[in-house]
């Protein structure tokens, strides 16, 4: 039974305003700004030249992440390599080719990247995709042809990518394989030659190939549907004589298995009944064969398969309790580059000089957020949470520091709890340092992420739990975790928000319509609303992914998968929603269009159901630009303070630099719509 337009619009204010008063965080502890958290770091994705002559990082020129590059031995000689102006560079690597860096971009969040090449000491830079509409997919780089890449394109067919040869001196391409049997990716060898393929068939598995020297390609096995996305080759040795696989076949967890190519021997090198292995591994840069393999169930750590990094692992494992990766290492192997955080430790990055067999030594080199040292950064706490069927949830608590005074983990007394779901479906949360949950914790609130049903990482039979699940068991998961919490007096029952990004957002919208009495309030970015028109609208180059859609979540081409599209849509239950939400919208997001979040803001306009909607003409699925999401978080947070009544910053210049836009109910946030007027008045200026 709802309640009538005019009775809900004013329960919705009356919720906000009593809330308002709730038990604030102590004022002895220090307001962590939200530009410290989240404006743009100082330093990040430190890397090594392969050659070991440059030190690179990605850093702020005038505002905007740019490419940086040192000698590595005189870091004050540091100079910027890119000049980008709008978005910023966030993905970039070394190729092989003395002095000549790689780097990714896209426009406006598109998601169309364009590979780039940037010389060094000449300053000469290319795109090496230059082609409207194109989308390029990266493949191998190799120190045996330094001069050339391997490179997708879709410029041809939209759908999929063609593979060709770019050669880095003058840009021209070559084309290696032209895609003519639907393949949604190649697989090469360190002699930049293909030795395989994988295709989607139509009942959803995956189909290896290989070349059947005759031009063409043979069947080299198959990955049933349930092993889709616990299944993938994964390279060579430099020799050609190794390919690595991980594989769940005839297995629940994904094992990581080296297989001989001339023999086809296939030998388990590592294995973990609670987690799937192969996603994060460590190879030797010249031989190419792997030496470490990451596992991480509540924690990442690293097991050597060989002997000869043993102690390195052991030396690094020394810097302090928390996690760390290496981001890049020498062709000689001489110098690594590490990265080491903890949840209370921003990312801290050191060189490692390697004495072979012997450990070696570490020179700190950087802090990516300096602003935050000394600051009351807080534990992250791994949870085993059972749902109501016996499943384990691997999941992480922060507790705000009045609620957990001794550091144990424990809660003290209840505060306001934030849910904070993660995107995918077919990802997973981590330990870590987490800037969201710094910040929310150091505003008042507890926060707790989950890893339902559905996430990746556990096993196939954790992920086909989740299948055609969205809005039913998958949201059960996220429920029983509100009430372990509540259970365990981390929070009340009546003291809860619901907050998340792409499919996080899509549950924050399940939560305020499916269980409307379960939240306080939500906070969806980028969320889809309508499932129908999200698997009508994918992009072109997720062609070969669509059966995943179809399988796992609905399928959208028969009248009974349009019905369940339909049922699970948040869209279809606007009329539940009764209290306040934010929605929170890139203008060009590719996957989640806008017309996602703009379906479900007029629906609830015509029902006169308030709510407050956030656009970023300039961004896409998510928000990359660090003036973007300062001006988002100010918003949110003064969203959450009325609601849950943690205390708030004051937004300040934080919408400075911003393309921030309010199209419906800034009235809704204590001070926005002052601060969208002066914001406003600026620019024109």
């Amino acid at each position: 039974m709802h309640l009538t337009r005019l009775i809900l619009a004013a329960a919705i204010a009356a919720t906000c305003t009593a809330t308002a008063t709730a038990e604030p965080a102590p004022a002895g502890v220090e307001m962590i700004s939200r530009d410290a958290l989240f404006g743009n770091p100082e330093k990040v994705g430190v890397q090594l030249s392969p050659d070991g002559k440059y030190l690179s990082w990605i850093a702020p020129v005038d505002g905007v992440l740019n490419i940086w590059v040192a000698p590595a031995d005189d870091v004050a000689k540091a100079k910027a390599v890119t000049d980008d102006k709008a978005r910023g560079i966030r993905e970039y690597f070394w190729s092989y080719r003395t002095g000549t860096l790689l780097y990714l971009r896209d426009t406006g969040g598109d998601e169309d990247f364009h590979l780039f090449s940037v010389d060094v000491a000449s300053d000469v830079k290319r795109d090496l995709t230059p082609y409207p509409k194109t989308r390029a997919m990266f493949n191998q780089a190799s120190h045996l042809h330094p001069d050339h890449v391997l490179v997708g394109m879709n410029d041809r067919d939209s759908k999929w990518h063609d593979l060709y040869k770019v050669n880095l001196a003058d840009g021209k391409r070559e084309l290696v394989q032209k895609n003519e049997q639907e393949i949604g990716s190649y697989f090469s060898d360190a002699d930049l030659k293909v030795r395989g393929a994988q295709k989607q068939s139509p009942d959803g598995s995956q189909e290896l190939l290989e070349p059947d020297g005759k031009g063409g390609w043979k069947s080299a096995g198959k990955i049933p549907f349930e092993d889709s996305l616990t299944t993938s080759p994964m390279g060579y040795s430099t020799d050609g004589k190794i390919q690595y696989f991980a594989d769940s076949r005839g297995r629940d967890t994904a094992a990581l298995f080296a297989i001989d190519v001339a023999s086809g021997k296939k030998t388990v090198l590592a294995e973990d009944k609670r987690v799937d292995l192969g996603d994060n591994v460590m190879a030797d840069p010249k031989t190419g064969v792997v030496q470490a393999v990451a596992v991480d169930y509540e924690r990442s750590e690293w097991k050597a398969l060989d002997p000869a990094i043993a102690k390195d692992l052991e030396t690094l494992r020394g810097i302090g309790p928390g996690t760390f990766g290496v981001n890049s290492r020498s062709l000689d192997d001489k110098h690594w580059i590490v990265a080491y955080a903890a949840a209370e430790q921003p990312t801290v990055y050191y060189r490692y000089t390697r004495e072979a067999g012997k450990g070696g030594k570490l020179d700190k080199l950087f802090s990516a957020r300096p602003a935050l040292d000394g600051k009351p950064l807080v534990p992250m706490w791994p949870q085993l949470i059972k749902a109501r069927d016996g499943l384990t949830l691997v999941s992480y608590l922060t507790l705000p520091p009045d609620a957990d005074a001794n550091h144990d983990g424990k809660a003290d007394k209840p505060v306001p709890l934030v849910l904070m779901v993660h995107g995918g479906p077919w990802a997973r949360d981590v330990y870590g340092y987490n800037s969201t949950h710094q910040w929310l914790a150091n505003r008042g609130y507890a926060v707790l992420s989950v890893n339902y049903r559905g996430s990746t990482g556990f096993g196939k039979t954790f992920i086909a739990a989740g299948d055609r699940q969205w809005a039913t068991t998958m949201h059960n998961d996220l429920i029983d975790a509100v009430a372990w919490a509540v259970d365990n007096k981390v929070t009340r029952k009546e003291d809860v928000a619901i907050m998340g990004g792409s499919y996080g957002g899509y549950a924050t919208l399940v939560g305020m319509t499916f269980t409307p009495d379960t939240f306080k309030c939500g906070v969806d970015i980028v969320g889809p609303s309508n499932l129908n028109t999200l698997l009508a609208t994918i992009p072109p180059y997720w062609a070969g992914f669509f059966e995943q859609f179809a399988r796992r979540v609905g399928d959208p081409r028969t009248e009974d998968g349009k019905k369940l599209l339909a049922e699970r849509s948040p869209l279809t239950h606007v009329d539940a929603i009764k209290k306040p939400l934010l929605i929170g919208q890139g203008a060009n997001d590719p996957r989640v269009k806008q017309d996602e979040s703009d379906q479900i803001v007029k629906a609830m306009k015509a029902k006169k159901i308030p709510v407050t909607y956030v656009l970023f003409p300039d961004e896409g699925h998510g928000f990359r630009r660090a003036p973007n999401t300062k001006a988002f978080n100010a918003v949110t947070e003064g969203f959450l303070a009325q609601c849950l009544g943690g205390r708030a910053q004051p937004i300040g210049e934080d919408f400075k630099g911003s393309s921030i836009s309010v199209p419906e109910g800034a009235a809704g946030v204590p001070g926005l719509v002052d601060a969208l007027k002066t914001h406003t008045q600026s620019v024109k200026k």
